[in-house]
């Protein structure tokens, strides 16, 4: 065997490898330990929206604050000089905004859990955005489809209610 014949059987094999190693990734479904996994999926079935909160358009902070103390919540996140804070009990959040915003706000964090750690795997906010979209839900606010990375987007529900999906990864 020349040194040909030795060249382009090394080649075939590189060849023949790649071929199996691409299809081979076709067969196996990507397990959910994968760090940041990014569903690009259009048919999101189970959405993986992150952390929920409430966001409370609040008047008078301290006394807000004072009145979540009562029922429990602590101060997780935010600053009376920012003019906002993040209360939490147990799982459940509420951010206290005051003049930020009118109205109160469901918010969904893509990425986060309720300690604002990073989830091994959830469904990117482009992701998200592309798949409502196909339902032919309106969106008020949009994410740039050609980003990656931090991004928000904001829509209402029937009742004019606004929702903020807010990715920070």
């Amino acid at each position: 065997m020349n040194i040909d014949q030795f060249a382009m059987k090394k080649l075939s094999f590189y060849i023949l490898g790649i071929i199996t190693a691409f299809c081979f990734g076709f067969l196996i479904k990507p397990t959910e330990s994968i760090s940041n996994q990014i569903n690009n999926d259009e048919t999101l079935e189970n959405m993986k929206l992150g952390a929920f909160s409430v966001s409370l358009s609040v008047k008078d902070l301290q006394a807000s604050k004072a009145f979540y103390e009562n029922l429990g919540f602590t101060q997780f996140a935010g600053s009376m000089e920012q003019n906002y804070l993040i209360m939490k009990n147990e799982k459940t959040l509420i951010g206290l905004f005051q003049g930020m915003f009118e109205g109160n706000i469901l918010t969904f964090n893509p990425g986060w859990d309720e300690n604002a750690v990073e989830l091994e795997s959830f469904d990117d906010i482009r992701a998200i955005q592309k798949h409502l979209k196909s339902k032919g839900v309106k969106l008020d606010a949009e994410a740039d489809e050609n980003s990656s990375g931090p991004a928000s987007l904001m829509l209402r529900d029937p009742d004019g209610n606004l929702i903020l999906l807010d990715q920070h990864l």
